[in-house]
């Protein structure tokens, strides 16, 4: 492989752009196509960009051969496109939500570990300074066993009735479980354990006909602990997306979002450079700092490390499609427990 990564990516939407942007600035990225069957978007990208552009996802694979290809599509198309580029032993970066269901979530992790090709799903929270010290906290054990924790994202998505579009068909994917509650979901599974059985859920629309705008769950972990899933796409108070976690142990607390994290210690000394106490850090104080900054040091991030491990610079467990699929397990579990108790 040359010491560039050709890469592709096919769905220029919202998200496919924004990975373009800082596909377009890396300087380990090639990029040798972009795919979309919308006449405008390409239309532009050809006007104005040297990209090559294409409306059939294959025949972009066939003329191009990249390395890796960027997945941003509606979930609905993710399991086909997917198994197309494993098959042909391509890298593969998804965005979330990985799959409509956990068994094809499955058997793509299974696929990717087959053929040996890196693997990632762009859940973005666990590049985030906050929520990486938050991971490592609880991972030195120095707070003691956790017995209670609330995930939490509020936003203004879906704020008055509007006209159907992919969000609003839960065929598609859309819906706040899939969309907001899946990171809040991947974020509690990766800083404590998977979801392991949902103990009662009220999915409830507000403005919306056909999916869900708020998701209220109880859940119990692989490890034992227990709490509060509380997500709501549907709320105006919030300029933007908001997601937080709150974690009780027995020696102390944990509260963070993105942008500040607060520590409640019990014993001195428990945390170096933690007192006694509450102790507060920024996001400024916990970012790494990345060559090409949009919306967030995170987003770069993500895709540093993804292309680090396709080029075998770094390792390929975070965000990998097998830790994807225990979220895609979670949100079954969810949906499936508010239709038993419906």
């Amino acid at each position: 492989m040359s010491q560039n990564l050709k890469v592709a990516l096919v769905g220029a939407g919202k998200m496919g752009l924004s990975h373009l942007s800082i596909l377009g600035a890396h300087k380990n990225v090639q990029i040798v196509g972009v795919c979309d069957t919308s006449l405008i978007v390409m239309g532009a990208l050809k006007k104005y960009t040297q990209f090559s552009t294409y409306k059939k996802f294959t025949k972009m694979l066939d003329e191009q051969k990249p390395d890796a290809v960027f997945v941003a599509v509606p979930t609905k198309l993710h399991y086909d496109m997917i198994k197309e580029l494993l098959s042909r032993k391509i890298h593969v970066f998804a965005e979330k939500p990985f799959c409509l269901n956990p068994t094809q979530a499955n058997e793509l992790a299974k696929l990717a570990e087959k053929h040996n090709v890196v693997n990632q799903v762009g859940y973005h929270n666990k590049f985030i300074g906050t929520f990486k010290e938050v991971k490592r906290i609880i991972d030195s054990g120095a707070l003691g066993e956790i017995y209670h924790f609330l995930g939490e994202a509020y936003g203004p998505v879906v704020t008055k009735k509007k006209d159907s579009t992919w969000r609003s068909n839960p065929e598609d994917g859309g819906g706040c479980l899939m969309d907001y509650a899946s990171h809040v979901i991947d974020l509690i599974n990766h800083l404590i354990s998977p979801v392991e059985k949902v103990e009662g859920t009220l999915l409830k629309s507000i403005y919306s006909k056909y999916v869900d705008d708020a998701v209220y769950s109880l859940l119990k972990l692989k490890s034992g602990a227990s709490g509060v899933l509380s997500v709501n796409w549907s709320d105006d108070t919030y300029r933007k997306m908001s997601t937080s976690v709150s974690i009780s142990f027995t020696e102390g607390k944990i509260i963070s979002d993105a942008s500040e994290l607060k520590v409640f210690v019990k014993n001195e000394g428990a945390i170096a450079g933690y007192s006694k106490g509450w102790n507060v850090r920024y996001i400024t104080q916990l970012t790494d700092q990345v060559d090409f900054y949009l919306r967030g040091e995170e987003y770069s991030a993500q895709i540093d490390y993804f292309v680090n491990a396709a080029l075998k610079k770094g390792p390929n467990s975070i965000n990998t499609f097998k830790s994807a699929a225990h979220t895609d397990t979670a949100i079954a579990l969810i949906r499936n427990n508010s239709k038993t108790r419906a």
